[in-house]
């Protein structure tokens, strides 16, 4: 008799007590049963414990939950990560939630397809649960993704935990990377090195929560980890299976390592620090010998990816790119 797998999610919370119910419910009415929730306080100074409290005295086979000194996203997932005991983990951050269907149809795409990443539509939502935006993650593919044959995928991913399954075994020495921001973008692509097969789900199962409270954070020179991060995904490609396809690496440099790159650079407001991490950007491009050309012909899924954007963003980038600098800065 085979013993139905299980999938452990882990959820760091950190002062989301407004938030943390509606997370909580869609993870307990999750249609699969076989679901270990691993809660991780993250020394949250809200009521956010007693609310962990409270669920996993109501759902005691179902929640486990820790406390531990606060020490950010990663060293909360990591410590998750290290005391799950699934087949297969998930992501969900403690602000958002999910569709009720979610974890039962990855598994089950992970287990028909023998897949080891599996990956699931993004809404982005506001505080009245009105869907803000619609981020559909790969469009032009099949159900079932042989990666060597299709490593567009490499240049194209959106690098989110949250959306995505994953089979244990890719964490076996493997973790986020502690202290940095952006660390999603860090590790996620160094896990699909990894992959022979993903599989995929048009469902809008992840919701994301744009939070009022959040849209006045600061931008500052932690967006230099963005460029961190591509370098550490840099390495491990060198290493990796698949290194002999160096179109999809410069792909991925220009979408991570540029595109949003410069999407956060945006909302840096002191010019010194924006000129700063302009510079570190243009030493980024000039040592890869990527030029403008292959900035703006850059496709994604099949379109060119400048041409795709709204208006707004399409003339920010142009503007950026052709040098204008100082227009820019008036403009924001």
């Amino acid at each position: 008799m085979n013993v139905p797998s299980k999938v452990s999610v882990i959820v760091p919370v950190y002062n989301v007590e407004n938030y943390l119910s509606k997370c909580l419910d869609s993870l307990v009415n999750q249609t699969l049963k076989n679901i270990e929730i691993i809660v991780v306080n993250d020394g949250s100074k809200d009521a956010s414990g007693s609310i962990i409290q409270q669920y996993s005295s109501k759902y005691p086979e179902k929640i486990k939950s820790f406390t531990k000194e606060n020490g950010g996203l990663s060293d909360a997932r990591n410590f998750g990560i290290d005391r799950a005991t699934g087949d297969y983990f998930g992501f969900v951050d403690g602000d958002d939630y999910v569709a009720e269907t979610m974890f039962e149809e990855m598994l089950s795409l992970a287990e028909r397809h023998n897949a080891e990443m599996v990956i699931c539509n993004i809404q982005k939502v506001d505080e009245n649960g009105n869907i803000t935006q619609k981020l559909t993650q790969i469009p032009n593919m099949p159900e079932k993704i042989d990666v060597e044959s299709n490593f567009s995928v490499f240049s194209d991913l959106s690098y989110f935990a949250c959306n995505k399954l994953f089979k244990k075994e890719l964490f076996k020495s493997k973790r986020f990377k502690k202290g940095v921001h952006f660390e999603d973008i860090q590790l996620i692509p160094q896990l699909l090195l990894e992959c022979k097969t993903l599989a995929q789900t048009q469902t809008f199962h992840y919701q994301y929560l744009e939070r009022t409270d959040s849209i006045t954070k600061t931008h500052n020179e932690k967006g230099l980890d963005i460029l961190k991060a591509v370098e550490d995904v840099e390495l491990a490609f060198l290493h990796s299976k698949y290194s002999d396809k160096p179109k999809e690496l410069k792909g991925f440099q220009i979408l991570e390592g540029i595109y949003t790159y410069v999407a956060y650079l945006a909302f840096v407001k002191s010019d010194q620090v924006f000129y700063k991490m302009s510079q570190d950007l243009a030493d980024f491009i000039r040592k890869r010998g990527i030029n403008l050309k292959d900035i703006l012909t850059y496709s994604r899924f099949g379109k060119n990816y400048i041409l795709s954007l709204p208006l707004k963003k399409k003339i920010f980038y142009l503007l950026f790119f052709a040098g204008q600098k100082k227009l820019i800065r008036k403009l924001m």
